[in-house]
C-alpha cells in the first residue's frame, strides 16, 4: 500500500541537533507536516556502539512507524553512518540519512582539496564521510577530528559561553595548521555552533544539516504528482489511480537536483527558475504525455 501523500515526515536524532534538520525540511518544503523524535534519554550516540546504535534507530522507526510517518529522516550522523544501511530497505517507505549532502557540498567547495570533517567519535571512527568525498574526488585530503564536547555543551545550551568558545578553538586549531579550506560539521548539534566554529579565517562552514537531495527530490515527486493530476482533471484525461511521475521518468540524479529546486507553479513559472533548463520541463511533458498513453490503454472503449 502506497503511504499517505499528506503524511507527515519523521525526522529522528539523538537530541536536540536534529531539530536543525527538521528546521530545513520546513523551509524547503513548508506543505509537509513532521513528527520529530530527540532521543534525549541516551544522547550522545557517538560513544555508544554500533550495533546499540542500530537497536536504537529500529525502536525509534517503530514508534515513527506508529505515527504514520510517510518518510523518515535519520538527522543523527552517528545513526546515519551505522544504522542506514542495515534499516533503509526493511519498513517499506524512503530513509534517508544525512552524511552524503554534505560531503557532496564540500567537494563542491574545497578549492585546495583539503576538506576538514567534525563530528562525534563514531561518526569519525566510522570513516563514511572520507569513503564518500573520496570516492567523489580521489585527489581530496581529509581531514577527520573527534569533538566529543560539542554535544554535551549544545545539550546544555551553553552555545556562547567562554568554555564553548576556548573548546571550539582548540579543536578547530588543527585544520587551520593543516590549509583546510572547508569544514563538514558531520554532526546535527554542530551547525547550533556555526557561529563559533566559522570564527576564524580560512574555514567555510558547510552545514551537514543539508538534506539528502533526495528528500527534496520526494516532495516534488508528490507535488508533481499532484499537478499532473491538476492539468488531467482540467483537460478531462484519465489518469490510472497508481500513477506515479517517478516511475515514468527515472530521472538521473543531476536532473532530481534541478528539479527538486521547483516549487508547486505553472510550467511558464518553472521555465524561469535558474537551472531548470527546458529539458527539465520535458521530463513533465513526457509524463503527461505517457500517463494521457496509459489512461488511454485503460480507459473502456465505447462500443
Amino acid at each position: 500500500m502506497k503511504p499517505d501523500r499528506d503524511a507527515p515526515v519523521g525526522v529522528f536524532d539523538s537530541g536536540v541537533g536534529g531539530l536543525t534538520v527538521a528546521r530545513e525540511i520546513m523551509r524547503n518544503l513548508p506543505s509537509e507536516k513532521i513528527v520529530y523524535f530527540g532521543d534525549t534519554a541516551r544522547v550522545p550516540y557517538g560513544n555508544k556502539s554500533r550495533e546499540n546504535i542500530i537497536r536504537y534507530s529500529r525502536q525509534i522507526i517503530h514508534f515513527l512507524l506508529e505515527q504514520q510517518v510517510k518518510a523518515i529522516v535519520i538527522a543523527c550522523n552517528t545513526a546515519s553512518a551505522f544504522a542506514l544501511d542495515e534499516v533503509r530497505d526493511e519498513f517499506g517507505i524512503p530513509i534517508l540519512g544525512v552524511i552524503e549532502p554534505g560531503a557532496r557540498v564540500a567537494a563542491q567547495e574545497t578549492k585546495n582539496k583539503k576538506v576538514g570533517v567534525i563530528g562525534t567519535e563514531g561518526t569519525i571512527g566510522s570513516g563514511i564521510h572520507a569513503a564518500f568525498l573520496r570516492s567523489l574526488d580521489p585527489e581530496i585530503t581529509v581531514i577527520g577530528k573527534a569533538c566529543p564536547l560539542f554535544v554535551p555543551l549544545v545539550e546544555e545550551g551553553w552555545l556562547h559561553d567562554p568554555v564553548t568558545m576556548e573548546v571550539v578553538a582548540r579543536y578547530l586549531q588543527e585544520f587551520k595548521d593543516r590549509d583546510a579550506d572547508t569544514l563538514i560539521l558531520g554532526c546535527t548539534h554542530y551547525p547550533l555552533l556555526a557561529g563559533l566554529i566559522g570564527w576564524g579565517e580560512g574555514i567555510t562552514p558547510m552545514l551537514a544539516e543539508r538534506l539528502e537531495t533526495e528528500v527534496k527530490y520526494a516532495g516534488y515527486i508528490a507535488r508533481q504528482d499532484r499537478m499532473i493530476r491538476d492539468v488531467a482533471r482540467r483537460e478531462k484525461t484519465l489518469i490510472p489511480e497508481d500513477f506515479s511521475y517517478q516511475e515514468l521518468t527515472g530521472l538521473t540524479l543531476e536532473a532530481r537536483e534541478k528539479l527538486a529546486r521547483i516549487r508547486p507553479c505553472s510550467l511558464g513559472q518553472a521555465g524561469r527558475i535558474p537551472g531548470v533548463s527546458p529539458s527539465d520541463l520535458a521530463q513533465l511533458s513526457i509524463a503527461l504525455a505517457a500517463a494521457q498513453k496509459q489512461s488511454e490503454k485503460e480507459a473502456p472503449h465505447d462500443r
